[in-house]
């Protein structure tokens, strides 16, 4: 459990608060491109780690996000008019630029130059993989952009979405920390009837049998290793062969995650803060790696009962949510009794049917942890820690722009006598080097 002042710390993110200040020094995922996707399209509205912010395309192009609110009179900014390569208030005309200069005051008499002397609040933006990233912090610590891989990623390869959830970051990003609950709530009775398909040897399993491993050994063991990005750790099911089966995941400063999946996955998840009690998932291709799939062969999505989301996002990217705490996430109580253990079709549904029933922000001096709970326990800490040494005058972590980010994978196998887990997902990893040779480094003498 936590203390009511961990707590806080550990979910608080408005401005001035430690772990806002934390958040606030990274690169941070703001909106969709495809939200803002063309020159003095509609300005959107952006609810950002506790702040209220408006993005608009300039005439020119360029992406700004600036605060909502004029400094004249306070009208919001997302009724402007975006024209003429500037967001101009409906209320008396002032006009701001992506920087947020004033360029225009008709209110005032021409003579004035009051309007030299008005800014708005404005944070600089970067466009890569499909995401507006901006950056939050004191400009003296603006780090260099973080690449996941995707700013060399081809135009038609990008690929990013977002999906609300009305919980805090930390709660819904536990919950893709959590290797133990899939043996649970994501379960269903038709498991046990898959044909072993003779995957259950080292080497790769299919999803299939990947699924029924789950089910099979329904309390993983847990191991971590600290990383120079925060941690990796694997959850370590008996598979019915008698085989070490192992899920490797992954976790980067502040809010990222890279889930298990065979043979190795480089798709990072993203739990962005708008404030305290609602987050947006992000989710965003870093990399093609051509025929990768092959190695699991056939999906199980159609072999289960459960519905994973729409077929179709809108038009801008954004997964809209069919099942909410409203609809009591569609749980059907004889489906429940007599086909998937959580009683909810839509498979993400499952996941915030449990997050977002524990309240905005847990109380987590209610909680009891146990030994499945050590890669939540650890994400905790780091991120404590992390505060704090911001809060000291100490540099974030895993923001310098020497490190490798596009080394960061996760990983999911069965494995050989005596073959070590710590090297699934590495440049070392022969399935890396094969797959995803364009990322491997060669190493430098002495390095």
């Amino acid at each position: 459990m936590l203390s009511a002042q961990d707590n806080e710390l550990l979910t608080r993110v408005g401005p001035g608060t430690p772990m806002g200040e934390l958040l606030r020094r990274y690169w941070t995922p703001a909106l969709l491109v495809s939200e803002a996707p063309t020159p003095d399209s509609d300005p959107v509205r952006v609810r950002l780690i506790g702040e209220d912010l408006v993005a608009f395309r300039d005439t020119e192009g360029r992406l700004g996000l600036v605060g909502e609110n004029c400094p004249h009179r306070g009208a919001s900014l997302f009724f402007g008019r975006n024209e003429e390569c500037g967001l101009r208030c409906p209320y008396h005309g002032w006009k701001f630029d992506v920087d947020g200069r004033c360029v225009d005051m008709p209110s005032e008499p021409p003579q004035s130059v009051f309007k030299d002397k008005v800014t708005l609040k404005a944070y600089p933006t970067h466009e890569s993989g499909g995401i507006v990233w901006t950056y939050m912090g004191p400009e003296e610590h603006r780090p260099p952009f973080r690449d996941f891989g995707t700013e060399t990623l081809e135009r038609e390869l990008v690929s990013a979405t977002k999906l609300h959830t009305t919980c805090n970051w930390v709660q819904a990003m536990e919950g893709n920390l959590d290797t133990s609950h899939i043996s649970w709530l994501h379960q269903w009775d038709g498991v046990d009837q898959i044909p072993d398909d003779g995957s259950d040897k080292p080497g790769y399993p299919t999803n299939a049998m990947s699924w029924k491993f789950w089910r099979h050994d329904r309390a993983p063991r847990l191991e971590i290793e600290d990383t120079w990005y925060g941690f990796k750790y694997v959850g370590i099911r008996e598979t019915p062969a008698g085989h070490t089966h192992v899920r490797m995941s992954a976790f980067c400063y502040p809010y990222n995650t890279v889930i298990a999946t065979v043979p190795f996955g480089t798709q990072h998840g993203l739990f962005v803060p708008a404030d305290d009690h609602n987050t947006w998932r992000y989710s965003f291709t870093t990399r093609d790696h051509g025929d990768i799939a092959e190695v699991g062969g056939e999906n199980l999505f159609a072999l289960s009962p459960f519905e994973f989301g729409p077929s179709e996002v809108d038009r801008n990217g954004i997964i809209p949510r069919r099942y909410t705490a409203e609809n009591d996430y569609g749980i059907n109580r004889e489906e429940q009794r007599h086909l998937t253990y959580s009683g909810v079709r839509e498979f993400i549904s499952q996941d915030f049917m449990v997050t977002e029933s524990m309240g905005a922000i847990y109380d987590r001096t209610q909680e009891r942890l146990g030994t499945s709970d050590k890669a939540i326990i650890r994400m905790r800490r780091l991120l404590m820690a992390a505060a704090k040494k911001v809060a000291a005058g100490e540099p974030a972590p895993a923001v310098d722009g020497g490190l490798d980010y596009r080394s960061i994978r996760s990983a999911e196998k069965i494995l050989a006598e005596g073959e070590d887990w710590r090297e699934l997902g590495t440049d070392a990893d022969p399935m890396v080097q094969r797959y995803d040779a364009g990322s491997v480094r060669t190493p430098v003498a002495g390095s």
